[in-house]
């Protein structure tokens, strides 16, 4: 049972470095969060299979930090796009009305 679950995080690895390649390549911001987000849920899920592979609970809190943590990622970076697309919403509708001609 040892060997299998051992594979199963070889795996796993694979599928972290992956998802750091395309962290690293881009090409835009939202690209990157999904790849932290594979990063993240693939690292909880290689914590818990070693967690039980090699017998260690602390690992199973470990795996539970790293999942909370991902939570927070999204939502800040959920928050950072929606501040950025107010403010271009806002200038666009400034230097609209700046280009209208004054009503005489």
């Amino acid at each position: 049972m040892t060997g299998v679950l051992l594979s199963v995080a070889a795996f796993l690895l694979v599928t972290l470095l992956l998802s750091l390649i395309r962290i690293w390549r881009g090409p835009e911001a939202a690209d990157r969060m999904l790849a932290s987000q594979l990063f993240c849920t693939t690292g909880v899920a290689l914590l818990l299979v070693l967690a039980y592979a090699g017998s260690w609970p602390a690992l199973m809190d470990v795996a539970l930090t790293v999942a909370v943590l991902a939570v927070l990622a999204v939502a800040a970076f959920v928050t950072r796009v929606v501040r950025i697309d107010r403010e271009a919403a806002s200038g666009k509708s400034a230097n609209a009305e700046s280009r209208e001609e004054p009503h005489v």
